[in-house]
């Protein structure tokens, strides 16, 4: 696109207290008019600008104003009969996906102006849904979070989607106007409220955005241009025009949106949902050129902002640097690790499990990242992946819960219902310990026992019922019983609410989120884990015993660390090294409410020994010395 607009944001931007401009790409409209309906309706025609652009500026319409755009997309010259609709870039739906859009100023008074965000390394992630983590289910109530989050180490909250969608309560993803935050939350300046209190407390922001595909209801899209395309289908519909005709133009509308979101409400990492549902072919792929224009902005702002994928596709070309043929994205979610935790802590292997059981699974996703490099799977029915093995460690984000994991099972059943509180400690061990990025899904930290179940609220009743039966029909593969929750049944999102007060009345649920605390203190202050790398990392497994012993360096510090599968106790070879081990955590002792431990605080070893282990272990141990003894190997109690 070269047309002098280019430079011109998409949307109704203030040029003056009391003017605004209007830009909208409606290349299917032979003539389009703004109309304002609050305070004083009226219409003014927009001038066509080239490759199907409309722009034109307007005195009194300032912040508040409410507009529509009129659509001519017959060819007579009084057609009167236009199609009205929001603005494809509005910056605030007041009244929903139907309604007008608003006029919103950009004044907001940040107080972050010495944040620069934080390095990929150093993040520790907490995903989250703005309507369930506080009772008003707000942005604004979502701040008096922070100081727990921040007391328990999390340095980046990751917001799912706040994109305008239809009614009060979503996942996020039915998403229909990309730069408009759901008025429900708080709209823009509620989100700009919380992004400045996250930064002001050292907290990054992630903001998970939709660019595959948009939701069913309130998507008017198609009535202004090619949006989308015949050439591919995604599960969720229409695929969006990123490599057919007129794709730049569509292009540029995406890009926009992550810059507004980056430079005019300052989030500091996009998460890019399910990138394998963005079809693409083109000799420069959307996602590499998103990539550019992020990164151009963050550097021209001395910032670091960060773009992080989903992908199901196991394919490191979309987190290599261009320089070899990559994306240049900073870092991606890792399923398969995810996947072999999951099988070893709950012994599920029906749907994508089926791919994943033995412990040696969960130990190649310690060695290289995916499990499948490119070897047959058989939910695929195909080889998958290729090998991540040279992948840079902090550039896969681990965990052991999300949103999808979580709630995309029929009843939307977390961890703590599907396996028991020994292995819970075991799973926030295998994800924080690790040298990849972790992230956990809120609640986890202290077993939030609230489902996570899918809920919508929509105002089709076909599409209500279409949602339900499609929901029913997505678990025939994994033979679950019962039904799924209502998704539009308001007591479904209900249920969802976190218990936030649960984590302090309960000891059980205080020794939990304590337990995190502290492998998060850890991996902030042993330097073996907090220095992200494969390289100094070495993984075995007993498979017998059902044991994964690891060993993680860096300078002259070392770590070894134990987890452990076992449902009961066994007497196990541990192969360390020569040293002194001193014990440093040990998830069988009391504070973490376990049932006691054989293993002393001192390990005096040679080489490998026996020694018991407790069921469900989570033990690490730090090198004090290099032991110079030839005497036989002991163990010391304190």
């Amino acid at each position: 696109m070269t047309h002098h607009f280019s430079n011109v944001r998409l949307g109704a931007r203030l040029t003056a207290p009391d003017v605004c401009a209007f830009l909208v790409w409606a290349p299917f409209a032979r003539k389009v008019d703004v109309a304002l309906t609050d305070p004083q309706p009226r219409q003014a025609a927009l001038s066509a600008v080239g490759n199907g652009y409309h722009y034109g500026q307007l005195q009194g319409a300032g912040p508040g104003t409410r507009y529509q755009y009129r659509l001519f997309t017959g060819q007579a010259p009084d057609d009167v009969d236009p199609l009205v609709r929001p603005d494809p870039a509005s910056r605030y739906q007041p009244d929903g996906v139907h309604g007008p859009s608003q006029v919103v100023a950009d004044d907001f008074e940040w107080h972050d102006s010495l944040w620069r965000g934080l390095p990929l390394s150093h993040y520790i992630i907490y995903e989250a849904h703005v309507g369930l983590m506080s009772e008003e289910g707000t942005f604004d109530g979502m701040i008096a979070r922070l100081d727990d989050l921040k007391e328990l180490g999390i340095t980046a909250l990751e917001l799912m989607p706040v994109a305008q969608f239809p009614g009060n309560r979503n996942w996020g993803y039915d998403g229909v106007y990309p730069f408009a935050a759901q008025s429900t939350y708080g709209g823009v300046d509620g989100l700009k409220r919380l992004v400045d209190a996250c930064h002001q407390k050292g907290l990054a922001v992630i903001l998970d955005v939709v660019y595959n595909h948009f939701g069913p209801e309130g998507n008017y899209l198609a009535d202004f241009g090619p949006y989308f395309t015949d050439a591919y289908r995604t599960p969720w519909g229409a695929a969006v025009n990123f490599d057919g005709p007129h794709s730049a133009d569509v292009r540029r509308y995406f890009i926009e949106n992550a810059l507004y979101w980056v430079i005019d409400v300052h989030i500091d990492a996009l998460r890019l949902d399910a990138v394998h549902a963005i079809y693409d072919f083109s000799a420069r792929p959307f996602l590499e050129e998103l990539a550019i224009a992020v990164q151009t902005a963050a550097e021209q702002r001395n910032r670091t902002v960060l773009c992080i994928a989903e992908s199901a596709l196991n394919d490191t070309r979309i987190i290599r640097p261009r320089a070899v043929g990559g994306f240049n994205l900073d870092a991606q979610w890792n399923d398969d690790f995810h996947h072999a935790l999951h099988v070893q802590l709950t012994g599920e292997h029906i749907g994508y499990y089926a791919d994943f059981g033995r412990l040696e699974h969960l130990a190649k996703a310690w060695r290289d990242g995916y499990v499948y490099s490119g070897e047959y799977s058989a939910f695929h029915q195909r080889p998958h992946g290729n090998s991540s093995r040279s992948t840079p460690a902090r550039q896969l984000v681990v965990f052991a819960q999300n949103h999808d994991q979580v709630g995309n099972r029929m009843l939307g059943e977390r961890l703590d219902r599907q396996t028991s509180f020994e292995r819970l400690k075991v799973a926030a061990a295998t994800v924080l310990l690790s040298p990849f990025i972790p992230l956990l899904f809120m609640g986890e930290e202290y077993a939030e026992p609230a489902a996570f179940p899918y809920f919508v609220s929509h105002s089709d009743r076909d599409l209500v019922e279409a949602v339900r039966q499609g929901r029913r029909k997505e678990f025939e593969g994994f033979v679950w019983q019962g039904e799924p929750p209502d998704p539009q049944d308001e007591a479904t999102f209900a249920s969802a609410r976190l218990d936030w007060e649960l984590r302090r009345r309960s000891p059980t649920h205080a020794a939990l989120c304590a337990f995190y605390q502290t492998l998060i203190r850890l991996r902030k202050t042993v330097p073996a884990l907090k220095t992200l790398s494969k390289r100094r990392l070495h993984v075995a497994t007993d498979e017998d015993h059902r044991l994964l012993f690891i060993r993680r360096w860096h300078a002259n510090d070392e770590v070894a660390l134990l987890l452990g599968f076992n449902a009961e106790r066994v007497i196990a070879p541990v192969p360390f090294t020569a040293g002194i081990w001193r014990k440093c955590l040990d998830a069988a002792q009391e504070p973490w409410q376990g049932p006691g431990s054989p293993v002393p605080e001192v390990v005096i070893a040679q080489g490998p020994l026996k020694m018991e282990v407790p069921s469900f272990a989570v033990l690490l141990w730090q090198r004090s010395e290099q032991s110079g003894s030839d005497s036989k190997p002991e163990r010391i109690t304190p």
